[in-house]
C-alpha cells in the first residue's frame, strides 16, 4: 500500500496575536518569509498568510501581500494561501456610526488581489469580542457570492473555513453554483467559542460531526485554538484529514512554554511519521488540491 501523505499548513501570523503575546510572531513581510521558508524546509506544504501593516495592525493591503508572496516564492515552492479575513484592527475596522464596529468587507476582498493560489473563504456572520469592544464579521450570502466571484475571476481556489455545521450549508450552496471545482478543501475551525459568537468548541464528537457533514469530494484540514490544537489536529489526521499548526492558532508549545512556528511544524512532522505517514511536498499538495503546478 502506498504511504499516505498529509498536508501540513503553517499559519505563522494571523490577524489577532501580538508580539507582546508571542515574541516569536513574525509580522512583517521579510520576517514572515523567513519563518515560512524555515517551516517549508521542515515539511510544511501550505502557508496560510495574514498581512500586517508596518505598525503590526491588521490589513489585506494587496501591496503588502504581494511583497510577502514574492519574498516567499523567490525562495521556495510552498502553496501560498492569502487570508480574506483580516483581523479586528488597523485597516480592517469600519465604524458603523451607531456604536458598532465591523470588519470592512471591501478590505477583505482586497485579499484576493495579490496573486495567491488559494484564499481563505469565511462564509459566516458572527461577532467577535475584542477587549471591551464587539466587532461584527458580516458575510451575508450576497457577500459570499461577491467574494466567490472575486476568487473565480482570479483563478483562486477557496479554502472554505467553517466554524459549525451551518457554514457547511452555505459552502454546499456555493459549490452547487459553480464557485469551486472538486476536490474541495474545507478547513474545520474549532475552539474559537470564547471570542466568536455561534462557533463550536473542540470536542472529539464535534469534530466527527463536522467531518460527517462535509460536501462530497472534499479534503479537510483541522484548525484548533490554544491547547486544543494538538489533540484536534491529531484527531483530524486519524480521521483522514490534514493538519494546520502555527502561532496564529496557538502560541504555546506546551503549558507555559512559548512556541515558535518551526517547533510546531517539526512536531507535526514527527507525529505524522510516527503514524507511518509522510508530510506531503508542495507539489504533492497541489496535485491533491487540484491546483495548477508551478512552472
Amino acid at each position: 500500500m502506498a504511504e499516505r501523505k498529509v498536508i501540513i499548513t503553517i499559519a505563522p501570523t494571523g490577524g489577532i496575536v501580538t508580539k507582546e503575546q508571542a515574541p516569536a510572531l513574525p509580522t512583517q513581510p521579510m520576517e514572515i518569509a523567513d519563518d515560512v521558508v524555515a517551516c517549508w524546509e521542515a515539511g510544511a506544504a501550505v502557508a496560510a498568510l495574514h498581512a500586517r501593516r508596518p505598525d503590526d495592525q491588521a490589513t489585506c493591503d494587496p501591496a503588502i501581500y504581494e511583497e510577502m508572496n514574492r519574498r516567499i516564492r523567490q525562495r521556495c515552492d510552498i502553496v501560498i494561501n492569502n487570508s480574506t479575513g483580516g483581523g479586528p484592527s488597523g485597516d480592517m475596522i469600519r465604524d458603523l456610526g451607531d456604536g458598532r464596529l465591523e470588519i470592512d468587507f471591501e478590505e477583505r476582498v482586497k485579499g484576493t488581489m495579490a496573486g495567491a493560489e488559494m484564499c481563505t473563504f469565511d462564509p459566516q456572520t458572527m461577532s467577535q469580542s475584542v477587549g471591551e469592544k464587539t466587532v461584527l464579521f458580516d458575510t451575508s450570502f450576497e457577500r459570499c457570492v461577491r467574494l466567490a466571484e472575486a476568487m473565480a475571476e482570479r483563478g483562486i481556489k477557496p479554502e472554505w473555513e467553517v466554524y459549525g455545521p451551518a457554514d457547511l450549508v452555505t459552502v454546499r450552496r456555493l459549490i452547487a453554483m459553480g464557485y469551486d471545482r472538486a476536490p474541495h478543501y474545507v478547513n474545520i475551525v474549532l475552539g474559537t467559542d470564547a471570542h466568536f459568537s455561534g462557533t463550536w468548541p473542540y470536542t472529539p464528537r464535534y469534530l466527527q460531526t463536522m467531518c460527517d457533514e462535509l460536501p462530497e469530494h472534499s479534503l479537510f484540514g483541522v484548525t484548533a485554538i490554544g491547547a486544543s490544537q494538538l489533540p484536534a489536529t491529531l484527531q483530524g489526521v486519524l480521521l483522514g484529514g490534514h493538519m494546520r499548526v502555527g502561532l496564529e492558532d496557538n502560541i504555546y508549545y506546551r503549558r507555559g512554554e512559548p512556541a515558535t512556528n518551526l517547533q510546531l511544524v517539526e512536531r507535526a512532522v514527527r507525529l505524522i511519521q510516527e503514524l507511518d505517514m509522510e508530510p506531503a511536498s508542495p507539489a504533492e499538495a497541489r496535485e491533491m488540491l487540484g491546483l495548477v503546478p508551478l512552472e
